[in-house]
């Protein structure tokens, strides 16, 4: 294998390590934003917003020849999708960040092809096959991702790796109260249950956007509607709830870099990386890095936050990788049985084709 080849097939694997890398790095970046008092609603509408006016020219200019054209009830789709990927599930992302850390936001992003096997079933997108033993595995793998998840939600245990606490009473060091350790505990069972709605919404915004490109093969001009209708639905929602008008200042530190992490490197990389690696390597390569992404968030929480790693996390994302990948392993070869499976029935067919042929009609 010649060093131009091998780079070329490198380049998708580093393609993915970086995003994973952006990914939990703009949890992180949000978490030190919101840390610093911003509002986690003003965040996701600012952030949606510089990345419509990225996105958009670029779909209204370039695509105008080649995509299909815009109807009503088309935007009308591109509007719900926008309710439930966009202004449901960002919130709950960072509504759960919030109250948690990006090490469980990454955790629990790996229920996402969990859940949407479940909708694909519920929604007859998948044929429920029990006697299948692929099918099986794949129930099997989704139901010990939802027990991993409840682990790590549930049962935070102690920490690992803990830091000196610099807090000290006659040179002894303070210990939390009770009521602090309780309402850190609810916090945590909080921010877990938002993350959980938060993957939920992204699974039924994934069958949703399957459904759309189906009938309407235009990923930029989806996702920049995606992301304008998302800004104004969020901004609607932010002007009722965030009454001081303050909270949609930014102050020119890590509450405006957030922003422009979010939109760039956010949306307009991830999304453009990702559809790449998905043309070259196919879906479930790309889903394979997922749990990466839980490595990378405890690293990052711990250097950049003071964050600390806890016993029920490393369970529970365990156990979570252990589903994730059963899922993924039965779904890929499904798709092998079922490749394999055509490829025979066209063989089987091009071999009967010239006995038929050969046949007149006396």
């Amino acid at each position: 294998m010649g060093m131009k080849t091998w780079l070329l097939e490198s380049l998708p694997i580093v393609a993915m390590v970086v995003i994973q890398i952006l990914d939990v790095g703009l949890t992180t970046i949000s978490k030190a934003a919101m840390s610093k008092g911003m509002s986690r609603f003003v965040f996701v509408v600012y952030s949606n917003a510089l990345a419509t006016l990225i996105l958009l020219p670029y779909a209204l200019i370039f695509e105008r020849k080649r995509r299909p054209p815009l109807t009503f009830s088309l935007l009308c789709k591109f509007f719900l999708l926008s309710l439930c990927g966009i202004s449901l599930m960002q919130n709950c992302v960072f509504t759960g960040v919030n109250y948690s850390s990006p090490t469980l936001a990454s955790a629990l992003s790996n229920l996402i092809p969990a859940f949407t096997f479940l909708l694909a079933i519920i929604f007859r997108m998948e044929n429920l096959d029990l006697k299948n033993s692929k099918f099986q595995i794949k129930i099997l793998g989704t139901l010990v991702s939802i027990s991993g998840a409840l682990i790590i939600i549930f049962y935070k245990g102690p920490t690992i790796g803990t830091l000196p606490d610099s807090s000290t009473e006659n040179g002894h060091p303070l210990k939390p109260s009770y009521s602090t350790m309780l309402a850190t505990t609810n916090n945590w069972v909080i921010g877990g249950i938002f993350l959980v709605i938060a993957g939920l919404s992204n699974s039924v915004s994934i069958i949703s956007q399957a459904a759309i490109l189906k009938n309407y093969p235009s990923e930029m001009t989806v996702v920049s509607f995606y992301c304008l209708f998302g800004t104004i639905q969020c901004g609607a929602f932010s002007l009722a709830v965030e009454r001081d008008p303050n909270a949609w200042r930014l102050t020119p530190d890590v509450q405006l870099a957030s922003v422009f992490y979010s939109a760039i490197a956010g949306s307009v990389l991830t999304f453009s990386v990702q559809m790449w690696c998905i043309q070259k390597k196919g879906p479930l390569f790309v889903a394979m890095f997922t749990p990466l992404g839980i490595a990378v968030a405890a690293l990052m929480s711990g250097i950049f936050l003071g964050d600390s790693l806890h016993v029920g996390s490393v369970i529970g994302a365990v156990i979570i990788v252990i589903g994730f990948y059963g899922v993924m392993w039965a779904q890929k070869n499904r798709e092998k049985s079922v490749t394999h499976e055509v490829d025979r029935q066209q063989s089987s067919s091009l071999q009967k084709t010239p006995l038929l042929a050969s046949q007149t009609p006396v």
